[in-house]
């Protein structure tokens, strides 16, 4: 059973019980007509042919109140293999399924025509897939909310789903973005770039800068780095995203700019939640949780700075600080983990630590030399904007890959 503590402005949607997820799915089916729904779904091919999402496709064989579930395809080499991914899902009846080919050669075109026309959309990776699956679905405009989700979630099931859905499609609830949050746990807690490095960071900002809304709001967030949510078209059309691993941290940003705090909310999803997990990779920068540590303490600064606060002479302090307040949540999370007997491993647990360090003093070093940072991923008005017909070309080029 969850606690009822509802943390700042943000909205919390509990989990008190294993609630009969059919009462919510025949809600959902009574609003959805009114509301449709749009289930983006980026993977890489390792993750879309993997067991959890071959589990994903068997729970969708039996949801009908999706309008269209659009996979956001990456890493696909050949036709071949977009037909081997739709005779996956040949049995997902309830909805259309629709693949967006983003390394075809016909999404690859039209990102080449964005690059002519000056709008540059970034490196591959989950932010770009989820970008322009957002495009496809604008492009439709017969929708009125999208939903995100992995594809490696091993604990999915219609609850789950149900669940992520509600917020924005019940128009009671007046939500224009909705995120997800669990525990993370199996024999061992896991999440340790929320736990060792984003909840003593903000903690620690916040102690050396006050009272900053924008910090606020983020610590509202039980799990920041869920990658699950559900989001208005609305909020879809001017989010701009970043393309790396600051995805979640700059959506909540660009959300926090672009809508009311009293219109956004965070949901429990499950009672405990497991997906693939990211090597840590201390010795590498370039890749695992250290690179995911610095994409997000990056897109925080750039955030902050935008907010126009003076980080510069703040930078040393938070990062000799965030060492101390990490190490008090390695202390509370061995008793957390020896109370509820789970395996809990101190030095893995300082190493991590020690990484995030490393990957703090770098987007520091980063922000400093350039405090603009990686550029986001345009919005899609301004796409719209530059190029009037360019969803027509969109729509076209997924109709042709999907033939």
């Amino acid at each position: 059973m969850s606690d009822m503590y509802q943390p700042g402005e943000i909205a919390t949607i509990h989990k008190y019980n294993s609630a009969d997820f059919t009462i919510m799915e025949e809600k959902l089916r009574h609003y959805s007509p009114d509301n449709p729904i749009a289930l983006v779904l980026p993977a890489l091919k390792a993750d879309f042919f993997s067991d959890a999402n071959k589990a994903i496709v068997k729970v969708l064989e039996g949801v009908d109140y999706i309008k269209e579930v659009v996979y956001s395809v990456g890493d696909f080499q050949t036709e071949d293999e977009l037909r081997q991914a739709r005779d996956l899902v040949k049995n997902v009846t309830g909805t259309t399924v629709t693949f967006l080919w983003t390394d075809g050669p016909r999404i690859n075109a039209l990102l080449d025509v964005l690059s002519e026309n000056g709008l540059h959309t970034g490196s591959r990776g989950k932010g770009k897939s989820a970008w322009l699956a957002y495009g496809y679905v604008l492009g439709r405009a017969d929708f009125a909310s999208i939903v995100l989700h992995d594809c490696d979630v091993v604990t999915y099931d219609r609850e789950f789903l149900a669940r992520l859905c509600m917020p924005v499609t019940i128009p009671h609830f007046d939500y224009e973005f909705c995120k997800g949050f669990y525990g993370r746990f199996a024999g061992r807690l896991y999440g340790r770039v929320t736990r060792l490095f984003v909840f003593p960071l903000l903690e620690t900002l916040l102690a050396a800068l006050g009272p900053v809304h924008f910090l606020q709001y983020m610590a509202s967030f039980r799990y920041p780095l869920a990658g699950e949510f559900a989001m208005s078209t609305r909020i879809a059309q001017t989010v701009r995203i970043p393309s790396d691993w600051g995805l979640e941290v700059g959506t909540l940003a660009e959300v926090y700019r672009k809508c009311s705090t009293r219109r956004i909310g965070q949901i429990e999803l499950c009672d405990r939640y497991d997906h693939k997990h990211q090597d840590l990779s201390p010795d590498d920068k370039t890749k695992g949780l250290y690179k995911m540590g610095i994409d997000i303490a990056r897109s925080i600064f750039t955030s902050l700075a935008n907010s126009g606060v003076d980080l510069e002479s703040k930078l040393k302090v938070i990062q000799t600080a965030y060492l101390r307040n990490a190490e008090d949540m390695i202390r509370k999370y061995d008793a957390d983990s020896y109370t509820n007997q789970l395996h809990f491993d101190r030095h893995k647990e300082e190493l991590a630590v020690e990484t995030f360090c490393n990957a703090l003093k770098q987007a520091a070093e980063n922000f400093m030399e350039d405090p603009l940072g990686v550029p986001l991923i345009p919005n899609w008005s301004r796409v719209n904007a530059a190029i009037p017909d360019f969803y027509e070309q969109m729509l076209e080029a997924v109709r042709l890959d999907n033939s």
